[in-house]
């Protein structure tokens, strides 16, 4: 089965480990790659030495921070009320919590400024402006984040055994010292994995930070894209981009290190959910489903909301030829991108049914920003540099790990008996795969799509590293419509935006919607 893993490992070796290697050496050496590129032999203490850099990375780690915490005091008690009463519409209401998941970083950057940026929705009627404020960017990664430690949250109490529970109740234990004895040491190591998570996203994060950081609070990642895209100080550049990787590094090690502790869970007796019984159970329900309306929808309904104000004017205005050009690049390079994907998360997976390390291997687009990425393509292979398949196969090695993650997730759950029969039947490994595997795994596989269509589909960074003019998508033109002036041009970004978000739920929904509220933690991923 080893066979299988040679394509994967071709694209990992190629498209990831060889440009980390190349913009390690550029960071090393400061050699410049490009003509005209400027050359400094920059010691990899710079970005500590100078102020600038210094604040852009200290900024970086503590707006991650900042996040992690909010989400942590926030998701607990969220996950808590979630995972322990049962009430109308909760099915809906964690299918929903996949939402951010699904939505593209741009999409995302404008439903925080439909909200909070100029004529936004919230800070008009609030007269509260947080424009060139931190604030931006921190609700921003909080959209995209909470919903991961709330579903990570939900999962680890629906492992805590009741009968501990209920054995602490009788020996007089109140709820609240119940919790924090048997409930929380249970649900800790889950609740702090997806805060690994948190970190690593908002940390390595581009698209929100490129529009709602603005000149002052931009991240490393924003300073990398300056450097290469703007000054062409590739030096300085690697020298940023190989501390992202030692402090991405770390935190994914740790990561690791937790998940490992998190072994499959054993057979318990989970708590059952009760309906809510008097007004402060009640207010307490009422209160998350605020909290999680307020941060993860109410974003997205202000661009639908945003769009609608901008009149029929704007919306027949944005049909012109240049959108057509870019909506028609959006949905060939996601096919394209989506096959790909497919292919390598299945091979990927099958290879890695007996090697743990080689299962690992699928975290590696996970834990490399895709600023990075596209930053080592461009220094790896310089005249690639406007070629149309290292772009497509950059979307490919970024989305597979979702079909790759599922499938080995599917695998795992197979039941061994079934088979056996079919090979006891006379049926070869081939057709056992295509008759017997392929069926039982097509939820996972359906599952493991739907989210690396997404991605392709939200695909932001890279594009602007690798992409010509002509090969423009709904995200690159959306961040055309916001660096021109005037009204109407924002109207335009918000109607573009409300087309990209209908094109990502849509080819959710198509691919897998009923499967979406059984993915796990780990399978979640927003540039």
């Amino acid at each position: 089965m080893y066979w299988l893993g040679l394509l994967p490992a071709a694209a990992l070796l190629l498209l990831l480990i060889a440009p980390l290697a190349r913009l390690a050496l550029t960071g090393f050496t400061g050699e410049a790659s490009w003509p005209g590129a400027a050359s400094s032999n920059w010691s990899l203490w710079a970005p500590w030495q100078d102020d600038y850099l210094r604040w852009r990375v200290i900024w970086s780690l503590a707006q991650a921070g900042i996040t992690c915490v909010m989400a942590f005091v926030l998701g607990l008690p969220l996950a808590w009320v979630l995972a322990r009463f049962e009430f109308a519409g909760r099915t809906l209401v964690l299918r929903l919590l996949m939402l951010p998941f699904v939505v593209p970083t741009m999409v995302a950057a404008l439903g925080v400024l439909a909200l909070w940026g100029p004529r936004g929705l919230l800070s008009g009627w609030l007269g509260i402006h947080l424009h060139d404020t931190p604030w931006l960017l921190l609700y921003g990664n909080l959209f995209f984040n909470l919903c991961l430690v709330v579903r990570a949250g939900v999962d680890a109490l629906g492992q805590v055994n009741a009968r501990q529970v209920a054995a602490a109740r009788s020996l007089g234990a109140t709820p609240w010292r119940a919790f924090w004895r048997i409930e929380w040491p249970a649900i800790a190591p889950w609740l702090m994995s997806s805060l690994c998570l948190v970190f690593l996203y908002c940390f390595a994060g581009f698209g929100l930070a490129l529009v709602l950081g603005g000149q002052r609070f931009a991240t490393v990642e924003v300073e990398i894209y300056t450097l290469v895209a703007h000054e062409l100080q590739l030096g300085q550049a690697s020298v940023l981009a190989l501390w992202m990787l030692v402090l991405t590094g770390g935190v994914a090690l740790v990561y690791a290190l937790l998940e490992k502790h998190l072994a499959a869970p054993s057979r318990v007796e989970p708590v059952l959910r009760q309906p809510p019984q008097g007004l402060l159970q009640w207010l307490a329900l009422l209160t998350a489903l605020v909290v999680l309306f307020f941060i993860c929808a109410l974003p997205v309904l202000a661009i639908v909301w945003r769009a609608m104000q901008a009149g029929w004017t704007t919306w027949v205005s944005v049909l012109d030829a240049e959108v057509r050009a870019a909506l028609w690049n959006t949905l060939r390079f996601t096919l394209v991108a989506l096959v790909l994907a497919t292919l390598l998360g299945v091979l990927h997976a099958l290879a890695a049914q007996k090697s743990v390390l080689w299962r690992a291997a699928a975290f590696l687009p996970f834990v490399v920003s895709p600023v990075t990425v596209a930053f080592g393509l461009l220094l790896l292979y310089p005249g690639w540099t406007a070629s149309l398949p290292l772009l497509l196969a950059a979307y490919a090695v970024l989305a597979y790990p979702f079909v790759a993650k599922a499938m080995a997730a599917g695998l795992d759950s197979l039941p061994s008996h079934v088979l056996h029969a079919a090979r006891t039947l006379g049926a070869s490994p081939q057709r056992t795969f295509w008759r017997v595997t392929l069926p039982l795994l097509r939820p996972a596989l359906r599952r493991g799509m739907a989210f690396a269509a997404a991605t392709a589909l939200g695909e932001f960074a890279v594009t602007l590293f690798l992409s010509r003019p002509e090969w423009a998508t709904l995200t690159t033109l959306i961040y055309r419509r916001l660096g021109h002036p005037g009204a109407a041009s924002l109207d335009q970004a918000f109607v573009l935006a409300c087309l990209l978000m209908g094109l990502a739920l849509l080819a959710f929904l198509l691919i897998e919607w009923p499967a979406a509220g059984k993915v796990r933690m780990g399978e979640l991923h927003h540039a």
